[in-house]
């Protein structure tokens, strides 16, 4: 797909406006609608969130573009999420695109390798082939964004670790106090798996409560504090943005508060269930 990109001086928009022009169906090249539908045809067109907050446009409104002596009539059809740091941004057929921008030309070609296809190696190949004076690149993920992935993995670990200790101290604390009715309980003939088995079960059901209640504050954290990063970057955001979560990824998500509370409580329960029975009796 030829795609042509340039930036021009548009009245009634501050900032330069930045024009992609597409050869032909590009709906396939990963725009996220926010609203509307993509652009089908010669005089319409999809705007970001800047465009619309600085022209005042809506989409389904009819808005002309005028540069200089040429001016351009769109449909606006649709919301992209394109932040571009704010800068607002159309998005048409480069034949549409020409009435405003006459010199409006190719200067790169998107490509869609088949499903199965390794992109890196066929950009490669391509590249070997046309030669080091077109530049040839994937729009895989790239490394600040496999660091951002790893970062936010490593916080995920540091609080479920946190999370865990603090199951560990606070079974540690309540053995301790228990430790004379712990010594009764062997006395008549409670064995150490069963002695694993109450202390576990003592936090299990508190893990479990907890995993169920954060599940919904934590889904309400979510669709509050994104859209205001989505402010802040002078966007909207689409719907694909939010509704992030799969019902199994929920449930997993609750069961994982009482796994953490059986992690933290095993280490003490397994200290609880080698106490010598004496010994247990003997301590006040």
């Amino acid at each position: 797909m030829a795609e042509a990109d340039d930036d021009i001086n548009v009245t009634g928009v501050a900032d330069r406006l930045s024009l992609t022009g597409f050869g032909g169906d590009a709906s396939w090249t990963g725009y996220a609608l926010i609203s509307g539908r993509w652009y089908a045809g010669t005089g319409e067109a999809d705007v970001n969130t800047a465009f619309l907050t600085q022209t005042g446009a809506k989409v389904g409104d009819t808005y002309m573009l005028t540069s200089g002596p040429r001016r351009l009539t769109v449909r606006i059809v649709g919301q992209v999420f394109q932040p571009r740091n704010g800068r607002p941004q159309i998005i048409a057929s480069t034949s549409t695109l020409a009435g405003i921008d006459p010199g409006l030309a190719p200067g790169q070609y998107d490509v869609a390798v088949k499903p199965g296809t390794n992109a890196q190696a066929y950009a490669t190949a391509l590249s070997a082939t046309l030669g080091r004076q077109y530049n040839v690149s994937t729009s895989g993920s790239s490394s600040q964004q496999l660091i951002i992935i790893g970062l936010i993995a490593t916080l995920m670990l540091l609080l479920v670790a946190v999370a865990a200790l603090g199951v560990l101290n606070t079974v540690v604390l309540q053995t301790r106090e228990r430790v004379h009715d712990l010594g009764v309980f062997k006395a008549v003939g409670m064995t150490p798996r069963q002695t694993i088995a109450m202390v576990v079960s003592s936090v299990a059901g508190i893990g479990l409560v907890a995993g169920v209640i954060a599940i919904p504050a934590g889904i309400a954290l979510h669709h509050n504090v994104v859209p205001v990063m989505g402010n802040a970057g002078q966007t909207a955001l689409p719907a694909s943005v939010l509704s992030v979560y799969q019902p199994w990824e929920l449930v997993l998500l609750a069961v994982s508060g009482l796994a953490i509370a059986v992690a933290g409580a095993l280490l003490p329960a397994s200290w609880a269930a080698r106490a010598r029975t004496a010994s247990a009796l003997r301590a006040e």
